[in-house]
């Protein structure tokens, strides 16, 4: 079963899934179980370069990865950031090699908002 929020990727070709609707079925890919990213937060290692920040800005937020800035690599770096308010993705920004490790948004009210980030390397991290 799949739940709103949840992230799954194919081991084979790289593809990901963002569950946007509550499902019975299992999510596949290149003939297989897509895997279910599980979300690291701050018990774990790597929290300094992964675990993202929040900033209020005058026209919003600023979500910064990691206390440490995140490489921004080719073979690492981070793929998307993400801003969730209960339970459900707001907005979010994909990033690429060379980009800085941070995102801008537009959001009034910042009361209860969460930021989820994917590095390549080390997968979904939550604040």
């Amino acid at each position: 079963m799949t739940e709103v929020g949840q992230m799954y990727k194919c081991e084979i070709c790289g593809n990901l899934v963002s569950v946007i609707e509550n499902g019975v079925g299992e999510l596949v890919c290149c003939g297989q179980p897509m895997n279910l990213l599980e979300e690291h937060t701050e018990g774990q290692e790597g929290k300094e370069k992964h675990v993202p920040v929040i900033e209020t800005t005058e026209e919003g937020i600023k979500v910064k990865v990691g206390f440490i800035p995140h490489p921004m690599e080719e073979k690492h770096h981070i793929e998307l950031i993400q801003v969730i308010k209960d339970g459900n993705v707001m907005v979010g920004k994909r990033l690429k090699a060379g980009d800085k490790p941070e995102a801008e948004f537009c959001i009034p009210n910042t009361e209860g908002l969460k930021a989820r980030i994917l590095c390549n390397v080390h997968g979904l991290w939550v604040n």
